[in-house]
Parts: C-alpha cells; structure tokens; sequence
C-alpha cells in the first residue's frame, strides 16, 4: 500500500466502489515500531520493514514529491495528502518535500478516509495466489496470522512496487508475461550539510530562510551509460533499507526539518539488460540479489 495502492484505493472509495486492499505488512504505526527495532540491531521482520506495510518503501524515504507540471490528477493527489496532514507547500514547490515524519500522519489519515468511504484494509495479509475461472479472476488467496483467506475478486490492481520479489516470481510462475528492464544500481554518498549549503548559496549560506541545500548530478558516459545522483536528502539520515536475509541495501531519508548534520544522495550508474546474466525475464531481480548478498558479506 504504497503511493499507487493507497490512491487507487482512495480513489476506488471516492467512486463508491468500496475497494479492499490486501497489505503484506502492518499499519504505519505498527511498522514504526518494527522498524526503528531492525535499525537499532534487533531482527528483520521479512513481512513488516522499510520496504513492506503501509506507506509503501517512500514511508522511510523522505516524501519527496516531483511532481512536474501540474495538471488535474496531480492536484488531486497533492490536494488529498494536504488534507492529511501534509505541509501546504507542496500544493505550489517545484521540489514538494513532506518529511518522513509528516508523511506517516498522511499515509494514516488517507487510510482512515478510505475505510470511513467504505473501504476494507487487511494487514499482515499476503497475497499466495490467483484463481482463474473461464471468464477471467474469480479469487485471490492470502495467507493472514498463519491461516488462508480466500476472497472473491474480479478486478484486482497489483500495486507491488520494487521489492516483493517473491510475489513478482510467482507471478511469472502463473503466466503473467514480464520483460527485462534496464535500472540504476550504486551507493549512498554523504557530505556535511553546511558544505552543501556554501557551495550552493554561497555567503547567504546561513541564512535561516533558506534551508538546507539540495543538488542534482549527472554525467552522460559515452558508453550509453548515466551516472547520477537519486533521492538527495538535504539534512538526512542514510538508512538500512533490506526486505530479505543476508542482503544489504540502503536507503536515505530527511524529517520535515531537514536539520540533521550531513546530506546524502544515492549515487547510481546504468545497468543494461545486456549486462544480466541471462536472457531470463526475471534476470534482472538475480543481478540485484548478487549485489544485494555481496554487500552483506562485505
């Protein structure tokens, strides 16, 4: 239930269409929880984390917004998260930022406004399976607190996002038709804050209306590929973002005062699918558990 499952269930609720919403994970305030514990060295929760539950991985990423050029769907969706609690700007920044602090009060109220509309929310609920009949859907099966749910359903929107892997698989297992994609792997770069202020507003760098600095690099290489920077985090914190074992990935994130002492940035380069292993559809998925199990060991 990340940004396209919260909204197509808003807007399903809006509609009348009294949506229900199968959430892998727990609800926001539970997943706080879970989440502050796995950082602080206690166990990964491979069901409840940075990247599973409500919020989605954007949750403990910041709430950056770009937005581009308004028109009336991203009105609707910056109008309903203002509703909810979020920072009036966003309605006119070119760089909308809503603070992971912010965003989990959000994420909480959307959900609320859902249920009150007539919506159905499941947490702790997984999805196993799809059954077919001769017409199309006609259930899906899930697994909550250990035992199987079956619920009939015939138009379902699979809003998955990047890190359920194994939902991914098995939707490939049943027929769903999936091709490679290029995408972006790299580290987290951090730098003190105040260097990145003095180097972007010069000698007004401490004045305090103008907040931490932000940036935006790249580098188009002549082999085709891009290096560049992803989800600056002005005054953030870099943070352990894994969903499975033994694997190691990171994250950045910033709170709505953006105040902490360094800034970080994702550093990405290019990968192709020439450069998968395979011609696998899901190859990609195995080069980023490769780096993902080499980082870990590192």
């Amino acid at each position: 239930m990340g940004p396209a499952g919260l909204f197509a269930a808003l807007i399903l609720a809006i509609s009348g269409a009294n949506p229900i919403v199968i959430e892998r994970g727990s609800a926001v305030e539970n997943r706080i929880t879970k989440v502050n514990n796995f950082w602080q060295g206690k166990l990964l929760d491979t069901e409840t984390n940075v990247q599973f539950g409500e919020g989605g991985a954007g949750a403990f990423s910041d709430g950056k917004l770009k937005a581009g050029k308004i028109d009336e769907n991203k009105y609707f969706i910056l109008n309903e998260l203002v509703k909810a609690g979020a920072p009036p700007e966003i309605l006119f920044s070119d760089k909308g930022h809503i603070g992971t602090d912010k965003l989990h009060i959000s994420v909480k109220a959307i959900r609320e406004k859902i249920i009150s509309l007539g919506g159905e929310i499941h947490f702790n609920c997984k999805l196993t399976d799809i059954i077919y009949d001769n017409i199309g859907i006609s259930e899906i099966k899930c697994i909550k607190n250990n035992a199987e749910k079956v619920i009939d359903c015939h138009n379902l929107i699979i809003a998955i996002g990047h890190s359920a892997r194994d939902t991914v698989e098995h939707l490939f297992s049943r027929g769903v038709k999936m091709e490679q994609k290029s995408f972006g792997v790299g580290v987290r770069i951090e730098h003190p804050q105040n260097l990145i202020n003095q180097l972007i507003y010069g000698e007004f760098s401490d004045h305090p209306s103008l907040g931490a600095a932000d940036y935006q690099l790249v580098t188009h290489l002549p082999s085709g590929r891009n290096v560049y920077s992803f989800c600056m985090c002005p005054g953030g914190s870099v943070v352990s973002a894994t969903s499975e074992e033994d694997c190691l990935v990171t994250n950045g994130m910033s709170l709505f005062s953006r105040d902490k002492e360094n800034a970080n940035s994702a550093l990405l380069v290019t990968v192709k699918t020439e450069d998968f292993e395979s011609s696998h559809p899901l190859a990609g998925i195995s080069l980023q558990r490769k780096f993902e199990k080499s980082a870990f060991v590192a």
